[in-house]
């Protein structure tokens, strides 16, 4: 037990350190998005383009919750642990947060660029139908009462929702939308300050991604060994299922 909280205290410190440093990497991307990156041509929406330095990273980080949240639920769907199961539900609360910021950034970009806030463009289309699956996903997870089946029928949804990943990211290929591709396998169609300030927001998120995954997680365990040893004290007849007040 003494082993466990030594663990636990270690693995706290580094997830401060590593918080300060996405946090100051993010104040540092702010710095240089406004006073270093050049401002975009007016096509591509002029200043309001620098949404693009949160926008970008914020469906990276989307995809890494997707595919942690689909991870954990296969893991789950094999070996019925709660580890697989709090990777699985972290995983979807991270790519659903990180959803809203890219369909709250992509269309206020998307204002000043295309002169609406929606289009129906490809790539924002699929991101909400992918968005909203996971969501699906943390309503039922998160439902009183969740039981074993819950847990199944979850994690099997989480692992079917995946399929969409694909089609949101090759959707500008596939049908042609409105939506820019300035990061290619020939190179970027980006000024190397662009370059510079995107590699940075990319650094921090991927922290901030890491931490926010990894803090969940231990929340979910936690609650899950609290719920099993609630179980067992009721079955024990040691509480009555009621919390006093």
């Amino acid at each position: 037990m003494g082993r466990w909280v030594l663990g636990s205290a270690t693995i706290m410190r580094w997830l401060s350190v590593l918080s300060i440093f996405a946090f100051g990497c993010l104040a540092v991307t702010v710095g240089l998005a406004f006073g270093y990156a050049p401002v975009a041509q007016l096509s591509a929406g002029g200043l309001t383009q620098k949404i693009f330095y949160v926008h970008v990273p914020s469906a990276y980080v989307m995809y890494i919750g997707v595919t942690a949240c689909v991870a954990g639920s296969v893991g789950y769907l094999a070996q019925r642990t709660p580890g697989w199961d709090a990777l699985a539900q972290a995983g979807a609360e991270l790519g659903v947060l990180f959803a809203g910021i890219v369909l709250v950034t992509g269309p206020l970009w998307a204002r000043k660029a295309w002169g609406t806030y929606w289009t129906w463009d490809p790539r924002l289309t699929t991101t909400l139908l992918g968005s909203l699956i996971f969501v699906a996903y943390l309503v039922l997870r998160g439902g009183a009462g969740s039981g074993e089946a819950e847990k199944r029928f979850s994690a099997a949804l989480a692992v079917m929702g995946a399929c969409v990943m694909p089609v949101i990211h090759y959707s500008v290929q596939l049908w042609r939308g409105q939506h820019p591709t300035v990061i290619t396998s020939r190179g970027g169609g980006l000024a190397p300050a662009m370059a510079h300030t995107l590699t940075l927001s990319f650094l921090a998120f991927t922290l901030l991604a890491a931490v926010l995954l990894t803090l969940r997680s231990r929340v979910a365990m936690q609650r899950s060994k609290l719920e099993a040893l609630r179980t067992d004290a009721v079955s024990r007849g040691l509480f009555d299922g009621e919390v006093a007040e």
